[in-house]
């Protein structure tokens, strides 16, 4: 397992766009996107807190590491409309990742080496950078997930040569396209890390249809932004990614989708705020000053007035680079043209910052974080032995990663009502669209009951 993680990219390189009072400055942009096209932002400062000698930050300055979907929005709005800033944190550093992988690596070096002190994290990366599972010579690195960043925004995108096919959220009639397939060219479905959760989402869909993506398909890694440029070429038949990269699929008529992940899990987790533990350990403070300006970020993002606003911001050159805010704004209101003539038109599948039907999206329930590290022992990825006894090892784990309790002081103290802040680390039993519930208490349960897995149990 070990020596597959390390397979994946360690380049160093780092595409940053780096925001400062007065001044931004490009070191380079992803080269896939198109360019914008004359997309103007109104960007406002807010003024900056009283802030106290107990709350003022330890250093003004953090470098945050992000990939241009929807997931990083919260960090995008809290530099550009202020709210960092408005906390103290008036020097914090945006830096654009070429992959996952390169994220990787920079965490690894930090800041002072050139690298980043954290950012957006697909889970369970940090608790397996953490482990020293998918580290240079497997040395850990403790990090401290901080932060739920955003629910939905993904989605399972499929190359148009597959349209008509039975691939949908179900597959029961594409089985005989896929077994076809196996024994020519195999079906190739393409995400953005392994063991993580686009990985993990392209997985699960396949297994609940009775297909076994170790076994029936072709896997394999590309970075969010080269998608659309792969799908194009032909290179792969699915990709599963964040928003905007399905919908610019089919707005370019290159493929349809076949799913939302609201769909296959509604309200469901997805990534995560997460800062080196050192860094954290260093500025306490600092963390929780950014902590709030992501938490004010995350609630003016769940105003869906200020979306078109949003949509702006994001799709700008330096940011995600795309040719028109368009191709965010219908998404953000829960519409998507999936490209096989259904239409969805639901704000309650539209991407969430703070609050969605089940309650807090900002709060990192330690229950999810269960979850994903048992998808990993589900196919082999971590040992058996982390989910035995109730998940023992792996919620003895958790708690060293997961700072929930640093969200909580930090929401305390941005005056969150008591009502938006969680009293349990657990949102208790999560229900899947194929009928299958993750009892948080019972994670062997939950393996056993399923049919596809590489784990023997």
């Amino acid at each position: 397992m070990t020596e597959f993680f390390n397979q994946v990219s360690r380049r160093k390189f780092i595409v940053t766009a780096g925001v400062s009072a007065g001044a931004v400055l490009l070191k380079g942009c992803l080269g896939n996107p198109p360019e914008p096209g004359g997309i103007s932002t109104t960007s406002s400062v807010q003024p900056v807190v009283n802030i106290s000698p107990e709350q003022k930050p330890e250093t003004t300055k953090a470098k945050l590491g992000y990939i241009p979907i929807v997931e990083s929005a919260p960090l995008i709005i809290a530099l550009e409309k202020g709210f960092f800033a408005k906390y103290g944190m008036s020097e914090v550093e945006l830096s654009k990742q070429a992959s996952w992988g390169s994220a990787r690596d920079n965490v690894e070096i930090g800041s002072a080496g050139g690298g980043i002190d954290g950012g957006q994290w697909q889970m369970p990366m940090p608790h397996l950078i953490t482990e020293g599972k998918i580290t240079k010579g497997n040395q850990p690195i403790p990090m401290y997930v901080l932060a739920q960043l955003v629910t939905h925004g993904n989605g399972i995108a499929i190359a148009n040569k597959h349209l008509g096919k039975g691939i949908s959220l179900k597959l029961d009639e594409a089985k005989p396209l896929l077994a076809q397939l196996k024994s020519s060219t195999p079906f190739t479905a393409a995400f953005t890390f392994p063991h993580v959760n686009q990985d993990l989402w392209i997985r699960y869909w396949l297994a609940a249809s009775g297909i076994d993506p170790d076994a029936d398909v072709k896997l394999l890694t590309v970075p969010a932004a080269q998608t659309v440029a792969n799908m194009k070429t032909g290179t792969m038949d699915a990709f599963s990614t964040g928003d905007p990269w399905p919908f610019r699929l089919v707005n370019d008529k290159i493929g349809f989708m076949a799913a939302l992940t609201a769909e296959i899990w509604k309200n469901h987790p997805e990534e995560y705020f997460a800062m080196r533990g050192d860094w954290v350990d260093q500025n306490p403070k600092a963390t929780k000053a950014l902590l709030k300006g992501i938490m004010e970020a995350q609630q003016w993002l769940d105003n869906f007035e200020n979306r078109k606003e949003a949509a702006q911001i994001l799709a700008v050159k330096k940011y995600f680079g795309l040719s028109s805010p368009e191709v965010l704004a219908d998404p953000f209101q829960g519409k998507y043209d999936m490209g096989d003539g259904r239409k969805i038109d639901d704000k309650s599948m539209a991407a969430y910052y703070w609050k969605d039907e089940k309650g807090s999206v900002s709060y990192p329930y330690q229950s999810h974080d269960l979850w994903f590290i048992t998808e990993n022992v589900r196919w082999g990825f971590l040992p058996k032995d982390y989910i035995a006894n109730g998940g023992a090892k792996a919620k003895e784990l958790i708690k060293k990663v997961n700072r929930e309790d640093i969200w909580r002081e930090a929401a305390r103290e941005l005056e969150v009502p008591a009502a938006d802040i969680p009293t349990s680390t657990s949102r208790g039993v999560e229900a899947f669209f194929d009928g299958v519930k993750f009892d948080p208490q019972k994670p062997e349960e939950y393996l056993k009951n399923l049919k596809i897995k590489k784990a023997g149990i």
